[in-house]
């Protein structure tokens, strides 16, 4: 049986891995040395993984693995909510830095049901806060395309562990976009599914009034699909549910989306959008058009500014909820330089929030979902810029220790759009269709209708026949 090189495994995405295993061509051992052998020699550049679990993947690879659709293929979590029984969970903040818990939540079992073998943990910003991955405790992930800028955040390490080649697909999970934010910036399809798809148990039924979603990012739009059919569902107990699916989402991957109704948009809420990201709406819409969508340029009217206020007051009431949650098993307040200046700045104002806020926030949110699905009520899907600029560079997001909200201030017209989903609960996704004359990717945001991933699994499929980049390599992987 030859062994895999490392060379090889980037080239491959997780369906064909599983089919080498499958037909006996290789074993799921040489598989994990293969994503070892290459996170060692690529991780130094990226700082991507953070929390090697090398031993017990091997260990795992030899053993009896579940007869599932992604038998041996190596696979990533992402060190926020990807709770794994025995292996140190940061949040990537030096409060959690020796947390170990002694469960799996539901999707990491659902991963491993899967035939999943997990080789690491990823970077992230402490508590997923910010849209970029430079937490203070491990210092900045950095990106495969220009090691100079961002990976976008929070589930940065996991895309630049993916663009990379170490692995083919990697857990992820998006509160404001932070599935599609990094998948934009380095060059990967992110999709985020539509609220209570997947499971956020045992742990949590609901995680920021509705804002978080699990999923991961991916090369392929085919490796998304059987993952979220692996992982979709309900866990017994689950405050709501996603409505049921159809078929199977592998099935919807090459099937005819029929002549679908777009919408675009180039204009933001929130200030200028840079001449990249316009090209790459623009030139999606004519590359929806081309293959026989009706596409037309449409901002709906929606007032985005009077639901600013209550989405940060959720926001910041589930990043409150992390740290208390941290400091209750601590039994103690956080000490000094545990925190970094963001995050305790949040954390406080989180804190403060009264109950009856917080519920009239939800509220507020509420009625935004659906004042938006009745702007979008004429098409099948909706499309805008992910990001409003090209991946920023590293520190432009830094907390000054003396103005710490100037970094979200500095983030919002960055990133207006992908937070409108959470709000909603729309599934939404981020493809990579065009790179700027820089060679960085610049993502396309395509929002569809509640509890209609099947859309957006057709549509993707389509526009990745018709503009491949999965062949497409950062030069951190020349």
């Amino acid at each position: 049986m030859a062994r895999i090189r490392p060379d090889e495994l980037r080239d491959l995405d997780a369906v064909a891995q599983a089919e080498l295993v499958r037909r006996g061509e290789v074993t799921p051992l040489e598989l994990v040395d293969a994503a070892i052998e290459r996170i060692e020699r690529v991780n130094p550049k990226l700082n991507a993984v953070v929390t090697p679990m090398f031993e017990l993947a091997r260990e795992t690879a030899r053993g009896k693995l579940p007869d599932g659709p992604l038998r041996g293929v190596p696979f990533l979590l992402k060190d926020l909510m990807g709770t794994f029984a025995g292996v140190r969970e940061t949040s990537g903040s030096r409060l959690l830095a020796d947390d170990v818990p002694t469960h799996d939540s539901e999707l990491v079992a659902r991963f491993k049901r899967a035939g999943l073998v997990v080789v690491g943990k990823t970077n992230t910003p402490e508590f997923g806060i910010p849209p970029t991955t430079e937490p203070h405790l491990f210092g900045p992930a950095r990106n495969p395309w220009n090691l100079e800028h961002s990976t976008g955040g929070s589930s940065g390490g996991s895309a630049a562990a993916v663009a990379s080649g170490m692995v083919p697909a990697a857990h992820a999970n998006d509160g404001g976009g932070s599935i599609r934010i990094p998948a934009a910036c380095c060059g990967l399809f992110g999709l985020k599914p539509t609220r209570g798809r997947n499971p956020l148990g045992p742990d949590f039924g609901d995680v920021g009034g509705g804002l978080v979603v699990e999923h991961a990012v991916t090369r392929t739009v085919r490796d998304s699909a059987v993952l979220l059919d692996a992982t979709a569902g309900p866990d017994v107990g689950d405050p709501y549910w996603a409505p049921l699916q159809v078929r199977p989402y592998r099935e919807e991957v090459g099937a005819d989306p029929g002549r679908l109704r777009i919408g675009y948009t180039v204009t933001s809420p929130m200030g200028a959008v840079h001449p990249d990201c316009v090209r790459a709406v623009e030139d999606a819409a004519a590359l929806c058009r081309s293959v026989g969508h009706d596409v037309e340029e449409r901002t709906p009217d929606i007032d985005v500014a009077h639901v600013q206020e209550s989405f940060f007051k959720v926001f910041s009431s589930g990043a409150a909820m992390h740290v208390e949650a941290a400091l209750q098993k601590l039994g103690r307040e956080p000490r000094d330089g545990e925190l970094e200046p963001l995050t305790r700045a949040v954390f406080e104002i989180g804190r403060g929030i009264t109950a009856p806020q917080y519920l009239i926030a939800v509220r507020e949110m509420q009625a935004f979902s659906r004042r938006i699905a009745h702007a979008l009520i004429d098409f099948d899907v909706w499309i805008t810029p992910t990001l409003c600029e090209p991946p920023l560079a590293l520190g432009v997001l830094d907390a000054p220790p003396d103005d710490p909200f100037a970094s979200l201030l500095r983030a919002a017209p960055y990133v207006p759009f992908t937070p409108l989903c959470n709000m909603s609960g729309q599934p939404a996704m981020s493809m990579p269709l065009h790179w700027n004359e820089a060679g960085l990717p610049i993502g396309t945001h395509f929002v569809g209708r509640f509890g209609d991933e099947a859309t957006l699994f057709r549509l993707a499929a389509q526009l990745e026949a018709a503009r491949p980049w999965s062949t497409r390599r950062p030069p951190v992987c020349a």
